[in-house]
């Protein structure tokens, strides 16, 4: 996680954060990704934003 001086521009902060995980590999967005979740758990007091809601995977066909 990078901190930046509050008199940056936000936007220019975002550019800096897309053209960072723009250029890595898939496996290394994956990895930054799954970093993000936990770190976003633990920010939540351990608990996850979203819960299962026992349904299990749903996968169905378009009707047309």
């Amino acid at each position: 996680m990078k901190i930046y001086h509050s008199d940056i521009d936000r936007e220019e902060i975002e550019r800096n954060r897309e053209v960072k995980f723009l250029s890595l590999s898939g496996q290394e967005r994956f990895f930054e990704l799954v970093k993000l979740n936990r770190l976003a758990v633990l920010m939540n007091g351990g608990r996850p934003f979203k819960t299962p809601q026992g349904k299990g995977i749903v996968i169905r066909r378009n009707a047309g």
